[in-house]
């Protein structure tokens, strides 16, 4: 079931529109499995629709952290990259990324966070809250200060980031174990999509 918040204003009917709301059999980043896919470059593909949804979830970030507060909008390459930088634009903060470099998150490009700058994590979608706590670890480490979390979906049944998370969408969608999967069972192949395996069309759901 997918359920925007009263702040998301019609954020599923974009997702409609755009053909980011997919069903089949996915082989998600996480490891796990599921029979829907929520693929958000769809969504963002539009520079107008980014905007609409990274204003949407900047003010959904003022909310719960407070107004002017976010310094620095970090994100995952390369999920979070157009919602972070619109995010950031929205709330007048400047906005870097991480990458991963031999399979670790790691910031790179000459970009840096610290002197307790206060930071905001921006993800496109949550599944498993993983990626997002390689990031709040990474600049943690670098003298930040971690103040919120923020992604266009939560697909996570339970999370605590020990900051506010907030999120346009609540996908209460089934993820399953590999060797649990239904859908392997019946002998459905599994398709990866998404950022983080571009050779094969993998990566994050």
């Amino acid at each position: 079931m997918l359920e925007e918040t009263r702040e998301a204003h019609g954020i599923l009917n974009m997702m409609e529109a755009s053909g980011a709301l997919l069903a089949g059999h996915f082989a998600l980043s996480s490891g796990l499995h599921s029979d829907k896919y929520i693929q958000c470059a769809l969504l963002l593909e539009s520079p107008q629709r980014a905007e609409v949804v990274g204003c949407n979830l900047a003010r959904l970030v003022e909310e719960a952290v407070g107004s002017g507060l976010i310094e620095v909008v970090v994100n995952p390459a390369l999920g979070g990259l157009v919602i972070g930088h619109e995010v950031a634009r929205a709330l007048g903060a400047r906005c870097i990324f991480l990458e991963r470099a031999a399979g670790t998150m790691t910031l790179r490009r000459g970009f840096r966070v610290g002197g307790r700058e206060r930071v905001l994590v921006v993800e496109d979608v949550v599944t498993t809250g993983l990626s997002t706590n390689e990031v709040i670890k990474v600049v943690s480490a670098q003298g930040a200060d971690v103040i919120g979390v923020a992604a266009i979906v939560n697909r996570a049944a339970n999370v605590d980031f020990g900051v506010p998370f907030v999120y346009l969408v609540r996908a209460e969608i089934a993820n399953y174990e590999p060797a649990s999967c239904p859908l392997c069972k019946a002998g459905i192949p599994a398709v990866k999509l998404g950022s983080r395996d571009l050779g094969k069309g993998g990566g994050k759901p």
